[in-house]
């Protein structure tokens, strides 16, 4: 898994480095990572590296001068480098030194003007003819959105951007952006990838992160969260082994659609038969439906009839009528894991009593999107999405899965894994019965319910990109939106994907 750190923790951190390391020499190793990266976006956008021209945005701290010694890097390597200081009397007293003796040069941002902006000339001129330009204005201690001159140099930007630790005007713990803000193709970040690299907005903002060791490792606690690669996923798949028969993969029990609003029921059924080898039984009104669009499904109209199964997928479709309070009191009476979706969640929100039916010793997952998580919280998740989703899983002893286009997985005792999709593609109707089948066929074979659901939600979003996209022959056509059976129709190509990653 990658590892994400807070602000906080990166901090503690290198005060324990600086007492073995000088502060300067572990600021020049940041400076030359930045440099070879800005470099390489250079050499990728322009042909070359000598000869082009580099802008620096450079504010006050740690950050700025980070900036600076780059910049004098470059200039040793042909690069015309200029920085534009935000705060020229607060600028980074030794990089800016270097960055003179190397053969840049440095202007202020605000100065003579032919516009009313306030900026300077030469500092537009500067950051309008650069080839790439390197965002060095605020470091992870800032909070805000840019201020007034910031955002009026980062407006006239035409070229790509390299963000140094994170892309200034992003909120460093949450990936809020508020208002103006830098939305970087590169952030070069140091020991670790932060909240802000993989949280909302921020996740977009930072483009590529390249995560570039200075020394810290030694050093760092344990990760706040953490974020499960794709040959991970892969790897732990669960496939059948020469000894498997349908039972022993698992057998999923789904409790799902009504005989008004079958789509549910075929959904989450499809998925689960998409995702594993073993067998889906599904129980409810939909019967008829599942069985002419997923033969190979052992279909029953009610759950009391379902059978034996290791795990339910309850609540998409089910209603929150007196019917569906029944069905999901008897899938939580039945001691299996059980994955709670939609139509469930706003039961156990409308009654409580409800909770009293659960086997205390069977794993429940609640997968709710942000209208259902408040009605389960009493509140909004508000931007800190972690925090919310980990107080939710502790107070009803549960694994939540907060989803999004970044989804949180908190299991109770704290522990959070976090699955950017970075991109919008799962926002349609019954995307999230389909990972809902997912996550109960991943329960029903054994899977920890924590992994379960980042499983599920790697595949789904990976299942959702491949649908918008079409063929995989062609990755650089634009994406067109996708429904729900779309994506479904996905998984199996997904789940290859997955599992060749983890062969390479």
């Amino acid at each position: 898994m990658h590892g994400v750190w807070t602000p906080d923790q990166i901090r503690a951190a290198e005060q324990q480095l600086f007492t073995r390391t000088p502060e300067p020499v572990v600021m020049r190793r940041a400076a030359f990572a930045v440099a070879v990266h800005t470099a390489r976006l250079l050499t990728e956008f322009t042909g070359g590296v000598s000869g082009r021209r580099v802008a620096l945005l450079v504010g006050a701290g740690n950050n700025g001068g980070d900036a600076l010694w780059a910049g004098a890097f470059l200039r040793r390597r042909g690069v015309g480098v200029t920085a534009v200081l935000l705060a020229p009397e607060k600028a980074h007293a030794a990089g800016l030194a270097a960055l003179r003796r190397a053969g840049g040069r440095a202007v202020p941002a605000e100065g003579a003007s032919a516009d009313t902006s306030g900026i300077g000339a030469e500092a537009a001129d500067a950051v309008e003819r650069a080839d790439v330009v390197v965002d060095g204005i605020v470091g992870l201690s800032a909070r805000g959105p840019l201020r007034p001159t910031a955002a009026e140099l980062v407006r006239r930007i035409a070229a790509p951007v390299v963000a140094v630790d994170l892309p200034s005007g992003v909120d460093p713990m949450t990936g809020a952006v508020d208002g103006p803000a830098v939305a970087a193709d590169l952030t070069v970040t140091f020991a670790g990838r932060k909240p802000c690299h993989v949280l909302g907005e921020g996740a977009v903002h930072s483009g590529d992160v390249e995560v570039v060791d200075i020394g810290l490792d030694d050093d760092l606690p344990d990760p706040e969260f953490h974020l499960l690669r794709p040959a991970e996923v892969g790897a732990a798949w669960p496939v059948p082994g020469p000894d498997d028969d349908k039972y022993s993969q698992g057998v999923v029990g789904v409790a799902a659609g009504s005989a008004t609003y079958p789509g549910a029921a075929v959904l989450a059924s499809g998925a689960a038969v998409q995702a594993t080898s073993g067998m889906v039984r599904y129980a409810g009104p939909a019967a008829d439906v599942v069985r002419a669009h997923w033969p190979e499904v052992v279909a029953t109209g009610a759950v009391s009839d379902a059978g034996r199964v290791q795990a339910w997928a309850v609540g998409p479709g089910i209603g929150l009528g007196a019917s569906g309070r029944e069905v999901l009191r008897h899938v939580l009476e039945s001691g299996r894991p059980v994955c709670a979706d939609a139509d469930s969640i706003t039961l156990f929100a409308n009654d409580p009593t409800l909770w009293d039916a659960r086997d205390p010793d069977a794993p429940l997952v609640l997968t709710p999107h942000a209208g259902e998580f408040a009605r389960l919280a009493g509140r909004a998740p508000g931007p800190d999405r972690v925090s919310a989703v980990r107080e939710v899983a502790a107070r009803f002893n549960a694994v939540v899965l907060l989803k999004g286009n970044t989804t949180i997985i908190a299991a109770p005792d704290g522990r959070v894994l976090v699955n950017n999709a970075q991109h919008a593609w799962p926002a349609t109707a019954g995307s999230g019965d389909v990972l809902t089948g997912l996550i109960g066929a991943l329960l029903a074979s054994g899977t920890n319910p924590w992994l379960a659901c980042a499983y599920a939600a790697h595949t789904h979003a990976l299942a959702a990109d491949l649908a918008a996209h079409g063929t995989p022959e062609h990755p650089e056509q634009p994406g067109a939106p996708i429904g729900a059976s779309t994506l479904l129709k996905k998984i199996p190509q997904a789940i290859r994907t997955l599992r060749k990653a983890a062969l390479t």
